[in-house]
């Protein structure tokens, strides 16, 4: 039998962030006068946070193996880029926001096909997730483009594609990360013997 302590603490862990994500982006919806170089340290940290839930879901080896099935290089990304944020957290606004947004596009074309594989598997709530999906890439395209000029502005965009990649998530987290409580493990480790006579 495989411990599943390891896939719950993921799982845990991303729904947690997810739901700080979404907490996070209806702050800065609803105050976009936030303080930048504390919006730089919360943003970095934040990054860095999913990268490492995002790495510790990819080693988990969850049941179905499609909420984490991309998060190797994309939660290195993420701790990478969250660690250069943090390193210049004021003078950098204008670019965590570039590469954010090209972090929730990214994630959420990777859910597109999660979602396409999921309906293979037969998990009902497919749909949602491909809905979900298209709107953080949409979220993440409008925080690319920008088009809309001046800080409020941007940390509105920000907020709602914040928001969005957190629903997204959390929908995932919920509906594909599986855990069950006698999963076998992938190699059966057993040997045999060819009997003869």
């Amino acid at each position: 039998m495989r411990s599943v302590k390891f896939m719950r603490a993921a799982k845990t862990s991303y729904i947690v962030l997810s739901a700080l994500y979404c907490v996070f982006g209806v702050l800065l919806i609803a105050v976009p006068d936030f303080s930048m170089k504390l919006l730089g340290i919360l943003v970095g940290c934040m990054m860095i946070g999913f990268g490492a839930v995002k790495l510790m879901g990819y080693f988990s080896r969850d049941l179905y193996r499609l909420a984490f099935q991309f998060d190797l290089a994309y939660g290195i990304l993420l701790i990478v880029l969250g660690l250069i944020v943090l390193v210049r957290p004021v003078q950098l606004v204008s670019f965590f926001c570039l590469v954010l947004g090209i972090c929730i596009l990214a994630d959420g074309l990777f859910k597109i096909q999660a979602a396409s594989d999921s309906k293979r598997f037969g998990l009902r709530p497919w749909w949602l997730i491909l809905t979900l999906a298209i709107m953080a890439c949409l979220a993440g395209l409008l925080l690319v483009f920008r088009p809309m000029d001046g800080a409020r502005a941007l940390l509105v965009l920000l907020g709602i594609a914040m928001l969005a990649e957190g629903i997204l998530n959390l929908c995932v987290a919920c509906s594909m990360i599986k855990i069950i409580r006698h999963q076998q493990p992938d190699v059966l480790d057993a040997e045999f013997y060819e009997k003869r006579g």
